[in-house]
This record gives C-alpha cells, structure tokens and sequence, in this order.
C-alpha cells in the first residue's frame, strides 16, 4: 500500500484531484481540464499514478507544475477583498437590493430589479465567452460611485459593456441617444463612452464602447455609430468572433490588472 489519498476539490469551477501524504500533505494533483498531473514529489511518480489510475481518462502528461507567468503570479499576490474576478453580474445592486429592498407592495416594480435582470443576462452571455479564450468582469466600481457593468477581455480585445434593460420594447438609437418604448430619449452613449475612456486610462491599452441591450423586441440604428457596438444579450456572443487583436499572454495580463481593485482608483 502506498498510504496516498486522492481529496478532490474545486477551484474556480474546475474539479482537481489532489494526492496526499497521510499527513495530509499534497505531492500532486490532477487537472482534468488541462489533462495534466502535476507532481511535487517525482520520487512517487508510480505510486502517484497507480492511485489516480481509475480517475484518469484519455491520455495524460507527468510533470512538475509548469512555472507560473506573471499574469499568475499577480493573482496569486491579489488580496481576496481586492480581486474584482468574484464579482458577480449585477454585483453593486445585489449588495444594494440586500441592504434595502425596498417596500414589499409597490404601484411599480422595482427599477433597481429590471436593472439587475438585464445585467444578469448579459453578464451571463459573456461569462459564456470564456472556452473561447475570453474573461469577463462585472459591477467594476469606480470613484465617485460610477461602475463599468461589464468589462470583456479576449483575442477581439478589451470592451466596456454598459447594459440596458429594454424587455419587448422598441428600442432606437439615434447618437448620442437612446430611446426605450415611450420614454424620452437620453445621451446615454455618451456615458457608453466615457465608461471606455476611463477604462483606457486605467489600464493604458484601448478599450471600445458597447451597449448592451436586454430584450428588446426591436432595434432601430437609422444612422451608423460612431465608434459604438449596439449588441442584445441575445447576440453578445458574437464577440467570440473577433480576433487579431491580443495574444493569450496579452489577454492574461490584462486580465490581472483589470481585477485588481486599485487599478480602478484614480479614473
């Protein structure tokens, strides 16, 4: 008997198969993502593999941990209470609804619910956009009590995504404004805008403009934008389409950064 254990456990929505000493020490572990076994003790090579045999599938490579990139070593540095990576979509105005839910009778819904069910599906549609080499951040806080909504990182590059709640509304957007149903316009695409450039800035790289939409029922764009991408939640994922823009290293320090509560603070 070689007295190992195998503890699986879950990091970050991945399972890993961990080998330990009976002392509870690790001296491997298993990814069956990236099919990799990982060991700490090269003197236990067999003994590690005999006992992770019937949780093995498909060809596998032995090895010690690959060493850690920079974008890597940042994260693993990052202060859990400073990682923005947790957030969930909608964030702000769950900590928000939680602290104050407001009367339990109204006339009217809660616009603060509207507003947290449109950021859901759109967070939730680009969330999906990370087996194609994406990441995504939500409810990015910004001083003086601004957020970006969305923050998407991958191969097409860096896009600040605002989202609007337009549930089987008629929407049309006409530059700078944008008109839900019946309601008076706004210049919203100009705080689209602004959310990039401040994102630019904090992170030094460009950062393109995106409104989101949340199931409107029509979309009228009678003149061509300026430098704006109007998407549904519908078809967010065509994101996934582009590239040529950043390289995977390039995606992963951008994402360390961008997770980095500080990095927020003076835009």
């Amino acid at each position: 008997m070689s007295g190992l254990r195998v503890i699986p456990t879950w990091r970050h929505g991945q399972e890993r198969l961990y080998v330990c000493l009976q002392d509870g020490r690790n001296i491997a572990w298993y990814d069956r993502e990236a099919a990799r076994v990982n060991l700490l003790a090269d003197d236990r090579r067999q003994d590690v593999l005999e006992v992770l045999g019937p949780f093995l599938t498909g060809s596998v490579t032995v090895g010690p941990p690959p060493v850690p990139t920079p974008a890597e070593l940042a994260r693993l540095s990052l202060h859990p209470d400073d990682d923005l990576a947790p957030n969930r979509p909608g964030e702000a105005l769950l900590v928000d609804l939680d602290r104050d839910p407001g009367p339990p009778h109204r006339f009217r819904p809660d616009p603060r619910r509207k507003a947290l069910a449109a950021e859901q599906a759109v967070g939730e549609a680009l969330d999906r956009l990370d087996g194609a080499g994406w990441h995504a951040l939500h409810s990015i806080p910004l001083p003086g009590g601004d957020r970006i909504h969305h923050l998407a990182i991958g191969p097409g590059g860096l896009f600040a995504v605002r989202t609007l709640p337009a549930r089987k509304q008629r929407v049309t957007v006409a530059d700078p404004t944008v008109a839900v149903g019946r309601r008076e316009p706004r210049p919203l695409l100009r705080r689209v805008r602004a959310d990039a450039g401040r994102a630019s800035y904090a992170l030094t790289a460009e950062v393109r403009p995106v409104l989101a939409l949340a199931g409107p029922a029509e979309v009228s764009v009678p003149v061509p934008l300026r430098g704006v991408r109007v998407v549904t939640d519908a078809d967010i994922e065509e994101l996934a389409r582009l590239g040529g823009i950043l390289k995977p290293a390039d995606v992963e320090a951008l994402h360390a950064m961008a997770r980095d509560r500080h990095t927020w603070t003076r835009v």
